[in-house]
């Protein structure tokens, strides 16, 4: 920015200097040239008054008389410039007849160092005219420039000529430079100087910035002696001097905090000690009246079990107490060992009972038939397990909550149903699950198609009634309500989407008791129907085609309205497709680029390049 300022200001300077000195240079051009022009006149006026007096002369005699008068003129009028201008002589338009041709003083080329327009300017006016010009020389000598000043005048015998005079502005050029490079010269110092002088202030501020950086990133490692030195008694001084203040008040703050953790840890650490006794006798009584307990009436032994219970709760926090305090302290360390998972889990669930019985929630497991050790902390695993059925009992609002088991690289058990299709577009379809805890598949196998249910997951399949139902099913999603049915059903090279109403007869389980009905066509517009999800209790989101027409995703009312709003942004090559009750939820759908999701009003984003089976839980 110095730079930038200095070469502004030089730009001014030379611009004045410059308008100076040819203003200078004008103004006496002008006064030397007027003086000229008066001479010129004075002495035509005499040489005239002589010819008069000889008026017999003959013609040729008073041509030659003012060809030597113009020869005498550029001679005397130059002769008193000393090389400060030279003089030249034009004829009026160019005419050069009877020998008065163009003159000039000092080997100048008369023709060339005038302006073609100046020459013109004053043919066409009595008055002085001026013009820069280049001077050029007769001998080959370096052009140079000039102000040349011209005026019509007339000779002896009163015929107009041109009179210039040139003013060759070397001079003035040559100061002109030297200011250039007086001013470059004090320029470039000024630049030198403002640079040194800015680098001196930034220096004198930057180091204590830089210094102050360095302590507090010292002092975020943890060495809180760390402070800034202070001199002086500038703004930088007291900012030291506040730095440093900061950094004793934060160390005198964690040295309080520091020993009231450690105070802490002791009074937990000294609790948990000091209860073990109590409670050591207390559990020790607590296991003879908890196995005397079949001698007492229902309601003592009932109340035997629930302390016995409520104690080993209690051991349980006591324990998890203590793990904090040594976590606090530093000194926990990983217990692993080969524990049975299925006890961790029994033990959550047995111990989560009460809180989901008043929630009305059933915490079912599944999958507890086979052992799955693993190499664990059972009092870590069990803790978190615990966060997680709690929260999901005290969240669910009273929905069944299910506890699996899942094991890397082991086998999934002996299939509970198998497609009797042979050929492969003959598979079950995707499962779904309804609010009953029922799973509904489908068996796509062409010489039996059956939609079939199984009873909370489990056990034998029971074989859906759907009267009126012409094709087979290809894909089956159940509502979150748990009473309207979405089929996908195949007839004639056509797949079509219909909406039915499940009736439970009865809640015994027998197969006869559970039917589709009411089915009908939601999307009778689509040739093919590729897949869809329940987007709502109300509301499928179906991906499809027209005839002829391409793949298109879209939103369906179960009557077969369209509901207001947009529909999905389009996505070709969609195989699968998932939705949430939640509106805010995107979609999520299994297209030619993998798992690809739909925030709402957005884009289709990728997910996963390799996923084929986008579902949301439940």
């Amino acid at each position: 920015m110095s730079l930038g300022v200095v070469l502004l200001l030089g730009f001014v300077v030379i611009g004045q200097v410059r308008n100076g000195l040819l203003d200078a240079k004008v103004k006496a051009s002008q006064s030397q040239a007027t003086g000229g022009f008066a001479v010129a006149k004075q002495k035509a006026d005499e040489a005239g008054a002589g010819t008069d007096d000889a008026a017999t002369a003959a013609d040729d005699q008073s041509d030659q008389f003012v060809i030597e008068w113009m020869s005498n003129l550029v001679y005397s009028l130059s002769s008193g410039g000393q090389g400060a201008f030279d003089v030249v002589t034009l004829p009026v338009g160019g005419d050069s007849g009877s020998g008065r041709g163009p003159r000039a003083s000092g080997d100048v080329d008369p023709t060339a160092s005038v302006p073609e327009a100046l020459r013109a300017k004053v043919d066409a006016s009595t008055t002085a005219a001026q013009s820069y010009t280049r001077i050029t020389y007769d001998t080959g000598q370096e052009s140079q420039p000039a102000l040349v000043i011209g005026k019509q005048v007339n000779d002896p015998n009163g015929d107009p000529y041109q009179l210039y005079y040139l003013f060759p502005l070397t001079q003035e050029e040559k100061s002109l430079s030297l200011v250039k490079g007086t001013l470059a010269t004090a320029g470039l110092f000024v630049v030198v100087l403002l640079g040194a002088i800015a680098w001196l202030v930034v220096r004198q501020v930057v180091t204590p910035v830089r210094m102050a950086a360095g302590i507090a990133e010292r002092l975020s490692a943890g060495r809180l002696q760390e402070r800034m030195k202070v001199t002086g008694e500038d703004d930088i001084a007291r900012l030291g001097e506040a730095f440093n203040k900061m950094a004793q008040n934060l160390q005198l703050k964690i040295q309080q905090l520091e020993d009231l953790s450690r105070m802490q840890r002791r009074f937990v650490s000294d609790v948990s000690h000091e209860l073990r006794t109590p409670l050591t006798t207390v559990r020790m009584a607590a296991d003879v009246i908890h196995d005397a307990r079949e001698d007492f009436d229902p309601m003592t032994a009932r109340s035997a079990e629930l302390l016995a219970d409520q104690l080993d709760r209690f051991e349980t926090l006591l324990a998890d107490l203590l793990e904090i305090s040594r976590f606090d302290a530093g000194a926990a360390a990983l217990e692993a060992e080969p524990i049975d998972l299925r006890e961790v889990v029994r033990r959550v669930v047995g111990g989560a009972e009460p809180l989901a019985e008043r929630k009305g929630t059933t915490i079912r497991v599944l999958g507890d038939q086979q052992p799955v050790v693993a190499e664990a902390d059972a009092r870590r695993v069990e803790r978190v397990l615990r966060n997680l059925v709690v929260n999901a009992v005290e969240h669910g609002d009273g929905k069944s909550l299910y506890v699996g088991s899942l094991v890397s690289g082991g086998s999934l058990g002996d299939p509970v149903l198998v497609s009797g299709g042979k050929t492969a577009d003959a598979p079950l379809t995707t499962p779904s699950w309804d609010i009953e805890g029922d799973l509904w598949v489908a068996d796509r196998n062409p010489a039996d198609p059956r939609l079939l249910l199984f009873k909370e997951g489990a056990g034998k399949p029971l074989t859906v009634e759907t009267p009126g139902l012409d094709g087979r099913i290809k894909d089956v999603r159940v509502a979150a309500d748990g009473v309207r049915i979405a089929l996908v059903v195949e007839k004639g090279g056509k797949q079509s989407l219909f909406v039915g109403r499940i009736e439970r007869e009865g809640r015994t389980g027998d197969a006869r008791s559970v039917s589709v009905r009411g089915l009908r066509s939601t999307t009778p517009e689509l040739e093919e129907v590729t897949t869809m999800s329940w987007a709502g209790d109300s509301r499928l989101v179906v991906v499809g085609r027209e005839q002829g027409g391409v793949q298109q995703t879209r939103y369906v009312q179960v009557d077969g309205s369209t509901p207001e709003g947009p529909p999905p942004a389009a996505l070709t090559g969609v195989k699968e497709i998932a939705a949430s009750e939640d509106d805010e939820m995107p979609l999520v759908a299994y297209s030619e680029d993998g798992i690809v999701r739909l925030p709402s009003g957005a884009q289709w984003q990728k997910v996963d390049a390799d996923g084929t089976a986008p579902v949301y839980p439940g």
